[in-house]
């Protein structure tokens, strides 16, 4: 089992401190009425909306509204309509008459962010925060639904007036604990950027502590106050920092004991000869998993044959669903979870560890139930011929990615070549039709970006000693192409059936950040006219990379170039995967883990069983749908979650490392100073108030100029620091610079 990989997700750290540093002092010019932006992204989705606004507010039927948007091809048509109607763009009713949604006038939002004198809210239907003053706000909180009324357009940017509260939010808040002669309070975690007084007693709280707060309002109505509910410990231990984060995130941790209940009984199933007599019986084949040395839910396994014609290929995954059942105790507490959660010290598992660690996990040795993709490819890596069947293997070997890498490096023992010798034709195999995977893929131009994972190596007592970049050899790249090659033959399969399924998708980028993309390469003179030519291809961005291959830059571009990407997600709607370079695409391999997999699993074992297209249309019609919304927003949560622990346990290293001096790349310009990412991943703030007698000028972008001397500082340079500071509650790092 790995841990999540990199799928296009976006801005990593988000709005960097610095980003928002003018919204307090704002000066407003002439305004205008503001109306959000048009959603519409792709060029079919823009002439459809422009077409709309040229028939007038009444709209149009879609057959005539094709006809004036001038698509031609029907599929394109159609996919766009529906994309517009996903993002609230359009209405389409049951007589397919086509209408603009109105993007003036008031509007939902969200309180996304709150300072003492302002908030920004983001807009339901999308487009840009919007600055609310604090005189409008109304009361509202963070993570609060509100209509916003008054919009204006502003030379920096949109504002607006909170007009009612729709809904309170109900998410747990946290913060660290502040004690000293004026009194106590409390630094929230997250977007509540100002200290909150601590209103009663400390409930046992220390100075530095993590503690769950209840916000409070004030005689005034102003959220100034905080009461301490519970204190998880010290704010200064990583591994309490992320206690805080699971609840501030909102993580279940906890089964319930009619899920545990049901799972003690499924551990009790064994393979039984009715099971086997049912199923088609691969026990004897040459199967075998491939997984880091301390996996126990071990969900997939291969085996792979060379052919007169090419290759024959199976991806064996555990079949969850064939245990867990639809509307279960344990299927509705998976549909909450959605994903297993990973941290440094702990896995938070979306399935109780008697069925992911028990009877699902494909142990070597033990007979286990599978559902299995079986495919063919010619030499090329063409798939000419796929197949899913309910199965029962025997895995010969629980390979290890580490000795599977010494084996393909040549450089294995003798014990351990004894210890793969049963599936050792079929390791071979796999490493050839790996290669041909490769080349397919580049082929097609799929983008090739570096992993910025990092490993953290803790002590007996949960604290991180050490920070390793993450590596990905040859094994690791096998297996991930080996479940890619089955994710793609289930989405044929359901485009085949055209029934409703579940697909992982990613949206082609929106042109705006490609420019802006453009504009950051051409300033740090990397070249990049692929992405001058209009709509570039996934290979353009592939040749980009290609290009900074094994240069200082080359960690910057990767995490730029993610960041223009859209955030890969689930829908029931098939449009492609930009990232991969995919037309079709979705998640089956790993349903003990993510939640997408074994609704996909229940799906296709219906359509094995010879469920008709009525039947699974009005089966899982409205629930792919909602399953598609849930899985998104319970990975975003994971990712949040991850991300803000990983964080915290950086601090927690570098705090031991104060006054080290370190080389690193400028990672990231703001007006206030740069950020330095170091080679062990960490990245630190260094403030141009610790430059001596400089005078910087920032270029609103990449680089800060220094009038007296002429000194740069240029994103993507090299950079001798200093450790200075590391605040473990925030995950926050500070650097001087080693030459002020």
């Amino acid at each position: 089992m790995e841990r999540r990989k990199g799928t296009f997700n976006g801005n990593r750290n988000g709005n960097r401190n610095g980003s928002r540093g003018n919204f307090g002092k704002r000066t407003f010019g002439p305004t205008d009425a503001y109306e959000l932006p048009s959603a519409a992204s792709t060029l079919e989705e823009k002439v459809i909306v422009a077409a709309l606004k040229r028939c007038g507010g009444d709209g149009v039927p879609s057959r005539s509204l094709q006809r004036e948007a001038g698509i031609r091809d029907k599929d394109a048509f159609y996919d766009a309509l529906h994309s517009l109607k996903d993002k609230g763009e359009i209405t389409v009713d049951k007589d397919h008459w086509v209408k603009l949604v109105p993007r003036g006038g008031d509007i939902e939002a969200q309180i996304v962010s709150l300072s003492e004198r302002f908030g920004f809210a983001r807009p339901k239907l999308g487009g840009e925060d919007i600055f609310v003053p604090g005189s409008a706000l109304k009361g509202a909180f963070v993570g609060d639904q509100v209509i916003l009324t008054d919009l204006q357009k502003r030379d920096k940017g949109p504002s607006g007036r909170v007009k009612r509260i729709v809904a309170r939010s109900e998410a747990p808040m946290t913060g660290t604990v502040h004690v000293d002669e004026t009194g106590a309070r409390v630094t929230p975690d997250g977007s509540l950027r100002y200290d909150l007084h601590v209103a009663g007693s400390l409930n046992g709280a220390k100075d530095m502590d993590k503690v769950l707060i209840a916000p409070k309002q004030d005689s005034r109505g102003d959220w100034t106050q905080a009461e301490i509910q519970s204190v998880f410990g010290t704010g200064e231990s990583a591994r309490v920092c992320a206690d805080a984060i699971i609840v501030r995130c909102g993580i279940p941790t906890e089964f319930p004991p009619e899920v545990l209940a049901e799972a003690e009984e499924i551990s009790k199933m064994t393979v039984t000869p009715e099971d086997i007599a049912q199923r088609l019986d691969l026990r004897d084949e040459p199967i075998f998993t491939i997984d880091s040395a301390d996996a126990k839910d071990l969900d997939d396994a291969i085996c792979v044959h060379k052919t007169e014609n090419g290759y024959k290929l199976g991806v064996h995954i555990a079949d969850v669903s064939h245990y867990v059942k639809a509307k279960s105790a344990i299927d509705n507490e998976a549909y909450r979870r959605g994903t297993s959660v990973y941290f440094a010290d702990r896995v938070i598992p979306m399935l109780p560890e008697a069925l992911s660690n028990g009877v699902c996990s494909l142990n070597a040795g033990t007979e286990k139930l599978t559902f299995s993709a079986l495919m063919e490819f010619d030499t090329q890596g063409n798939m000419t011929h796929y197949e899913f069947r309910k199965a029962v293997i025997n895995s010969k070997v629980r390979g290890v990615y580490s000795e599977v890498n010494e084996i393909l490096a040549g450089t294995a023992s003798q014990q351990l070549l004894d210890k793969y010798a049963p599936v050792m034709d079929s390791l071979m195999a796999a490493y050839e039709l790996f290669h041909v995977f490769q080349k397919a893929a580049e082929a097609r131009g799929n983008m090739d970006l570096s992993s910025d994972e990092t490993k953290f190596v803790l002590d007996e007592n949960g604290v991180c000693v050490q920070l390793l970049p993450r590596t990905t050899g040859e094994a690791e790249q096998l297996i991930e192409q080996m479940m890619i090659a089955a994710n793609i033959a289930s989405a044929r399969a359901a485009l085949k059936a055209e029934i409703p399924f579940l697909y992982r998708v990613h949206e082609r980028p929106q042109p705006d950040r490609v420019d802006e993309l453009a504009e950051l390469l051409e300033r740090l003179g990397i070249p990049c006219r692929e992405l001058r030519k209009g709509k570039p291809s996934t290979k353009d961005f592939g040749a980009i990379l290609d290009r900074v291959k094994g240069t200082p830059r080359e960690s910057l571009v990767n995490q730029r170039v993610l960041r223009t990407m859209e955030k890969a997600h689930y829908a029931d709607r098939e449009i492609g995967h930009f990232g991969l370079a995919l037309g079709e695409y979705s998640h089956f391999t790993s349903p003990i883990r993510r939640y997408p997999d074994t609704s996909i699993h229940r799906i296709l074992s219906d359509l094995v069983a010879g469920a008709d297209q009525t039947t699974l249309k009005r089966r899982y019609g409205e629930f792919t749908s909602l399953a598609a919304a849930q899985s998104s927003q319970t990975e975003v949560r994971a990712v949040t979650g991850e991300r803000s622990a990983e964080d915290c346990y950086i601090a927690e290293y570098m705090k031991a490392h104060l006054g080290e001096r370190h080389t690193g790349i400028i990672s990231g310009v703001t007006p206030k100073g740069i950020f330095v990412k170091l080679e062990n991943n960490a990245e630190g703030f260094v403030s141009l108030n610790e430059f001596e007698n400089r005078e910087f000028e920032y270029d609103g972008e990449v680089s800060h100029r220094d009038l007296r001397s002429g000194r740069v500082l240029m994103m993507g340079e090299e950079i001798g620091i200093i450790v200075a500071a590391a605040d473990v509650a925030t995950g926050r790092v500070d650097f001087v610079p080693q030459e002020p």
